[in-house]
């Protein structure tokens, strides 16, 4: 089958490394790698031929005409830029024109370039971006829509498809506006939390015709797993190195990927050695995990954001006593080997309509380089190289340290007399504090799991007390240790001591 040529147009020395890395993109992509060729006019070879006449020959050989138009009008021939005359080349022989704009002001654009913009805007919808990841999300939902329309395939990609059964009125509002609070916070995400939510979900790719998309029930839905069974998380918890039963602790998670991230972590930090050091130098309480939560969370962000959502299979944990495994039913990209992944590479979601909001919340802090933060900061801890394997499934394993107690450790009801949740709570507290302070020097994000697991067997074991008692909820409650607390603390730092 013959591939489908894709002219992309820009003013190359603006955006040199954009045309670059979609170049990559769109090649090494699962799907769009098997129906698409870009075409980028520097790779051509050397020849006798003029530039114009091989750039419009191009365009004239290419179905798809993909401009790429920022702030420079770029160089000028007898007073009209070169990507402009593309443009019209592009134009005048009927092709499909996906134009995307970057996020400049119309005051920061050329006068040349502002009216060339203004043009292409006046009979073209086109997309706004800031970053090579929303300009790799959007072409991504432009071309699936474009294989779509020529019945090349049936249906999308299972995050960008449309799903049939699902309505607006499945998406939860205060997600959506939630999730632009934070994006605005951490990304500068350019929508306001008062734009009308349909704004908000087709910006983001997930709304098509009033229909929404796989991936945005994923991200915003009331009840996602009424859609999707197995897009849950299974966890669970081993006190040796193999599978045995009786299983100690045993949690299946549901929810948005939002919620599923926050819990999972959660459950694994739960089960993880803690360590507080003095106040001897901060008021804040230095205090670390014995895998640090930065490289689990990346390995579960991974596992959720990655993973392959038209399998019956579902995320599974398993935490041993010597490594955490994270388990998904997915594979990687065309031609990746699992060393790729150990060094710098680019981006090539398997989802990337469900990896770009993550991104935009900030529960993926830089796209294309998850793995390689997990393998640099295992080693700058000290612990094992991490392992990424790739069999039935993809499996991440991140190896616990071999050594022993260090002091202010929390190993898991040492004293016999509380769970290593209420242990870890008995450990951080100092005076009055309010829940979520306690929760956050905990580095805990999921509210529910931390009361239910930490807070309240804390309080009901009599270790923890409140100062409005008769008020739970009272707007400036705190809580302090029982003398039954004091002595707890006081017997686990002298069994670490």
């Amino acid at each position: 089958m013959a591939k489908i040529k894709i002219f992309i147009s820009s003013v190359q020395k603006e955006f040199a490394s954009e045309r670059e890395a979609l170049n990559e993109y769109i090649l090494s992509d699962p799907l769009l790698g098997k129906f698409f060729e870009p075409f980028l006019f520097e790779l051509l070879p050397a020849s006798s031929q003029t530039p114009k006449a091989v750039y419009l020959r191009e365009v004239e050989e290419s179905p798809i005409y993909l401009g790429l138009l920022g702030a420079k009008y770029g160089y000028e021939d007898n007073g009209v830029s070169v990507t402009e005359r593309e443009f019209d080349h592009a134009t005048l022989l009927h092709k499909t024109r996906l134009v995307f704009l970057s996020n400049h002001t119309a005051e920061e654009r050329e006068p040349k370039q502002k009216d060339f913009a203004s043009k292409a805007q006046a009979d073209l919808v086109r997309r706004r971006f800031s970053n090579i990841a929303e300009l790799k999300s959007s072409i991504y939902s432009a071309l699936v829509n474009y294989l779509i329309e020529k019945g090349k395939i049936q249906t999308g990609p299972f995050d960008a498809a449309i799903n049939s059964t699902a309505t607006l009125e499945d998406l939860e509002p205060n997600k959506i506006v939630e999730f632009v609070r934070t994006a605005r916070s951490k990304r500068g995400f350019p929508l306001q939390e008062s734009a009308p939510i349909e704004d908000i979900l087709t910006h983001l790719n997930l709304l098509n015709d009033f229909k929404i998309s796989n991936a945005a029930i994923l991200l915003f839905g009331k009840v996602p797993q009424r859609f999707f069974i197995n897009s849950e998380v299974r966890c669970t918890y081993f006190y040796g190195t193999e599978v045995v039963k009786p299983i100690p602790s045993y949690k299946v998670f549901k929810g948005d990927v939002f919620e599923l991230v926050n819990q999972t972590v959660d459950f694994i930090l739960s089960k993880l050695d803690f360590t507080i050091g003095t106040r001897a130098e901060s008021t804040s309480i230095p205090s670390k995990y014995e895998l640090p939560k930065e490289i689990v969370t990346e390995a579960v962000v991974n596992a959720i954001a990655h993973r392959d959502y038209t399998s019956n299979g579902s995320v599974q944990i398993m935490l041993f006593k010597d490594r955490l495994a994270v388990f998904n039913p997915g594979s990687l990209p065309m031609g990746w080997t699992t060393e790729k992944l150990k060094t710098l590479h680019t981006s090539i979601p398997a989802n990337p309509l469900l990896a770009q909001p993550m991104y935009l919340k900030g529960y993926i802090e830089r796209l294309g380089t998850g793995t390689v933060d997990i393998v640099r900061i295992a080693k700058e801890e000290g612990l094992k190289e991490p392992e990424f394997i790739q069999d039935d499934s993809f499996t991440t394993i991140l190896y616990r340290p071999s050594t022993g107690q260090a002091t202010g450790q929390v190993a898991g009801q040492a004293t016999g007399q509380a769970t290593n949740e209420v242990e870890k709570v008995v450990l951080v507290m100092n005076g009055e504090m309010p829940r979520a302070e306690i929760q956050e020097e905990l580095q805990l994000k999921h509210r529910e799991h931390f009361v239910d697991n930490y807070m309240n067997p804390a309080l009901s074991e009599g270790f923890i007390e409140m100062k409005y008692p008769d008020s739970p909820k009272h707007p400036k409650q705190r809580y302090t240790l029982t003398k039954k607390g004091e002595e707890l603390k006081i017997k686990l730092n002298n069994a670490n001591a």
